[in-house]
C-alpha cells in the first residue's frame, strides 16, 4: 500500500524571500513538506514570527495565514511506501518534540547561496530540511549533500508529479471545497442508509 506526500515550493513575496531570489534566481524559494493533501500538517524551517526573518527555527506552517495568503507555489505529490511514510513521520515529529533544540540554520543558507557546505549541528534551512525528512525515507532527490540543496532541485525529481502551479491559497480553497464536497455526499448517504443495515 502507498502513501502519497507533498513538497510545497512557495514564493511568499517577503524581503528575505526576495534577497534570496537575488542569488538563486529562481521564482519559488521556500520548501515545505506535507503529509496530506490538504496540506493541514505542513512543515519546514523558517521565520517564527511574521515580521522577522531572522527569528527561526521549525515550524508547522498555516497554509490558509497571512504569510501565504498570496503566495505563488508549485506542489509536487511523491508516492512512497507506507514504511517510508513512517520513517518520514517520525523523523518530523521527534523534531518537533524536540524543537527547542533546533535552529534557523542562517550561515548554512549563506552557504549553499555560494555553493560551500556548511553543517551545523541541529540547524536547518528549509530546502535541507525538507531534503533530511525524505533522506530519513531513503529518497535523494539530488546526489548534493542535503546542507547544499535547494527548493528548485524538487522540481527535478523523477519521483515526484506536479499537481499545482499558480497561488496557494487557489490550492487551499479547492481542497477545503473538496472535504467540504466529500463530507456532505458522506451525511447523504447515511441519511438514506437503512437502520437495520450492517
Amino acid at each position: 500500500m502507498e502513501k502519497d506526500i507533498y513538497i510545497v515550493l512557495t514564493n511568499t513575496g517577503t524581503l528575505f524571500t526576495r534577497f534570496i531570489r537575488l542569488f538563486t534566481r529562481q521564482p519559488l524559494n521556500h520548501a515545505s513538506i506535507s503529509f496530506t493533501k490538504e496540506l493541514c500538517s505542513t512543515y519546514s524551517f523558517g521565520r517564527k514570527r511574521a515580521n522577522n526573518p531572522f527569528i527561526g527555527g521549525f515550524v508547522k506552517e498555516d497554509t490558509a495565514g497571512k504569510l501565504f495568503r498570496r503566495a505563488d507555489c508549485a506542489i509536487y505529490k511523491v508516492p512512497v511506501s507506507m514504511q517510508q511514510y513512517k520513517n518520514m513521520r517520525e523523523f518530523v515529529q521527534k523534531i518537533e518534540r524536540d524543537q527547542c533544540y533546533y535552529k534557523y540554520n542562517l550561515v548554512g543558507l549563506v552557504g549553499v547561496l555560494f555553493n560551500r557546505t556548511i553543517d551545523t549541528k541541529n540547524a536547518y534551512f528549509c530546502s535541507q530540511f525538507v531534503a533530511a525528512v525524505l533522506t530519513s525515507g531513503g529518497i535523494a532527490v539530488t546526489n548534493k549533500p542535503e546542507s547544499l540543496v535547494k527548493p528548485s532541485d524538487f522540481m527535478g525529481y523523477e519521483g515526484s508529479q506536479l499537481i499545482h502551479q499558480g497561488k496557494l491559497s487557489d490550492f487551499v480553497n479547492q481542497q477545503e471545497k473538496d472535504s467540504t464536497k466529500w463530507l456532505l455526499q458522506e451525511k447523504k448517504r447515511y441519511k438514506w442508509m437503512p437502520e437495520n443495515s450492517a
